[in-house]
């Protein structure tokens, strides 16, 4: 397997979610259970995908989930970074699909449902939080 680019991810992630801010330890700590990439378009950095896979505690769930910088959205590369995670989810044996979207970014939201799912849940991560946490089950 590839390395991933750390620094490309922690970018990604922190622009798309500033409530949940990683360090580069922490982006590392997950490339070590999640399957993580980092997308370019003409060596430009687009985008990132985590698929976390099915584990003991989920049973047979895994979370795929796709992040596209803003300024490149709409263009179909959230399409084929999110079909690309789904085939990684499904390679790992998920009888389950779930994402999930911070309820601050609408346009993930929309993506999301646009592509089959569903919301199941929403929820504050820690007691201090004021933006829910919204997951969502491929159905």
């Amino acid at each position: 397997m590839a390395a991933v680019d750390v620094v490309g991810a922690q970018y990604v992630h922190n622009l798309i979610i500033p409530v949940d801010v990683l360090s580069l330890d922490e982006v590392r700590t997950r490339t070590g259970r999640n399957r993580m990439e980092v997308a370019y378009l003409n060596a430009v950095l687009v985008g990132c995908t985590t698929v976390r896979p099915p584990t003991d505690d989920n049973g047979a769930t895994a979370t795929v989930i796709a992040r596209i910088l803003p300024e490149y959205r709409r263009r179909g590369l959230g399409t084929r970074l999110s079909q690309r995670a789904l085939g990684q989810a499904r390679a790992l044996d998920a009888q389950v699909i779930e994402t999930v979207v911070l309820a601050s970014n609408p346009d993930g939201l929309r993506f999301a449902e646009h592509h089959g799912f569903t919301e199941i849940e929403r929820y504050l991560l820690r007691e201090n939080d004021t933006v829910p946490w919204i997951d969502l089950r491929l159905t």
